[in-house]
């Protein structure tokens, strides 16, 4: 079981562990955002970040014309190199998911609606497929793997509650 966040300041909360680094990030009244960097992984941070606001655009939970946080202060709380961020928001510009205004940040595109119920399972298929490979290879039962990822769903679901109610 993961360790419990600790607030580190207004700004976000943390999970620090040897190999990831969890933040929820509450950068407007209306959203906040979980990122998860995993510096074990085989894929390049900029790659998670970017492919973790796709699929928070992809499941609506961020909306067209919302910003996203700020290059600096989540680069702080990431503990990463801001540029790191700034490929990931490139990368999501290129493929038009994100529109950066001069002056006043990043924002999901207006037109991009989010992406049919559909394309959301498939996006979540490939994440699921990646995690049952992983388990075989560590020779994780199915039951214990089921377990595991129930404790997750409740572990995340118990801190969005937690700050709903704040």
């Amino acid at each position: 079981m993961s360790p419990p966040l600790r607030e580190t300041n207004s700004y976000a909360k943390k999970t620090v562990d040897i190999f990831r680094l969890t933040v929820i990030v509450f950068y407007n009244s209306l959203t906040d955002m979980i990122f998860q960097v995993d510096f074990q992984a085989g894929k390049p941070v900029y790659l998670q970040l970017a492919d973790q606001i796709r699929y928070a655009a992809a499941s609506g939970r961020l909306r067209p014309g919302e910003p996203l946080p700020s290059l600096r202060p989540l680069a702080e709380e990431l503990r990463i190199n801001r540029n790191t961020i700034a490929k990931a928001y490139a990368e999501l510009e290129a493929q038009g998911i994100i529109e950066t205004l001069p002056g006043k940040g990043h924002f999901l595109k207006q037109n991009g609606s989010p992406f049919s119920e559909q394309a959301r399972e498939k996006l979540l298929l490939t994440e699921i497929d990646e995690a049952v490979v992983m388990a075989h290879h560590l020779q994780i039962g199915r039951d214990r793997f089921l377990r595991l990822a129930g404790d997750r769903v409740d572990y995340f679901e118990r801190k969005s509650a937690a700050k709903d109610g704040k």
